[in-house]
């Protein structure tokens, strides 16, 4: 049976290593599983989730060049994805969307659990490090200035 990508197969953990697992697959062939595709929370030790000696379920997910395997463990467990929501009614207004300033405070809570949304997040992370560069560089220019003198 020929490998190929998106193809689920079970293997045995040969190696653990701390940036993934080797696993040993059918036909005498072996792959990587790195510990970015081991679990769908984050992973800080590979330990935690296999064990060497361990059988596991894993998904091709690309084979290089030069024959050099790379598997998934969490896609070759992934659940299957709930179906597409209804669209939205045509019949309901659409709130526009509101634009920011430069210089104008983002709000800090959005959502009804009080996060703010990533792009707000990262908005008010862009104001206060504009903020804090200016800063700087008017410190330096003023160190500078006095030096010439």
């Amino acid at each position: 049976m020929q490998l190929q990508v998106g193809m689920v197969t079970e293997g045995k953990v040969t190696g653990i290593t701390k940036f993934g697992a080797f696993v040993a697959l059918p036909e005498g062939k072996s792959g990587l599983v790195h510990i970015s595709e081991i679990a769908n929370t984050f992973v800080s030790d590979v330990h935690d989730y296999v064990q060497v000696g361990q059988t596991v379920k894993v998904k091709v997910i690309g084979i290089s060049e030069d024959g050099k395997i790379n598997l998934s463990i969490k896609k070759a467990e992934e659940q299957p994805r709930p179906e597409r929501r209804p669209a939205r009614p045509q019949s309901a207004p659409s709130q526009p969307r509101q634009q920011y300033n430069a210089r104008q405070p983002v709000p800090r809570a959005n959502g009804p659990t009080g996060d703010a949304s990533f792009e707000d997040k990262l908005k008010q992370f862009m104001q206060e490090s504009d903020s804090r560069m200016a800063d700087n560089k008017m410190y330096s220019d003023h160190r500078t200035s006095r030096r010439r003198r």
